[in-house]
């Protein structure tokens, strides 16, 4: 399976490479396959190489892999990608993955995780996750995170969240905007702790 996603990779490349017309406005990113696999990483790489795209996807990951074989093939494949673009981690979400990614090299990330999360009325923050829909939280007059500065968190109670939760499609809305403001600190933390490095080797 993981041959042939990494030979099909290369393929749908050259095809959109030919369809690519508003380069413009358009940004090409080819998807390095090749699963737990390094040697199949390595010449989808190599062939990547030999044409020319905006940026450059990691996939084939997030997929219930143990942490340190996700580690190892993002931190092989990262740093194998040319340094003058970005680098795209595909569907990753959890904020720790991005931290640890981050200092391995990358530079972008999607996933569901987040939205689908808060969704379900679970705000993800840096000291745990926060179910906004149990009964504590009912006269809990505290914003989700007390030193967070988003919009929600600057306006709105736990208790006014919980008092929605379950009937307004707004709820889901407003505790996705300190879900992504938790996501969006992990990043700024993973790099930071790169460039504390980088000054530390230049000393």
């Amino acid at each position: 399976m993981c041959i042939r996603d990494s030979d099909r990779t290369v393929r749908w490349l050259d095809r959109c490479i030919s369809a690519h017309e508003k380069k413009e406005s358009q940004n090409l990113f080819p998807i390095v396959q090749g699963g737990l696999d390094e040697n199949l990483r390595q010449k989808c790489i190599d062939e990547f190489l030999k044409r020319e795209f905006n940026g450059i996807a990691i996939g084939g990951l997030a997929g219930g892999e143990e942490k340190k074989d996700f580690a190892r093939i993002v931190e092989f494949t990262a740093q194998r990608l040319p340094e003058d673009k970005p680098r795209y981690l595909m569907g990753v979400g959890y904020p720790e993955d991005l931290v640890v990614s981050v200092c391995l090299g990358v530079d972008m990330f999607d996933c569901v995780f987040p939205t689908r999360t808060a969704r379900f009325g679970t705000a993800l923050t840096k000291y745990g996750d926060l179910k906004i829909k149990k009964q504590e939280y009912e006269c809990d007059f505290r914003p989700i995170q007390e030193d967070c500065k988003c919009e929600t968190c600057q306006n709105y109670s736990r208790a006014f969240l919980h008092s929605i939760v379950r009937k307004e499609e707004i709820a889901c809305h407003l505790i996705t905007i300190p879900v992504s403001y938790t996501h969006l600190r992990a990043h700024e933390t993973g790099r930071n702790l790169v460039c504390r490095l980088l000054l530390e080797k230049k000393k």
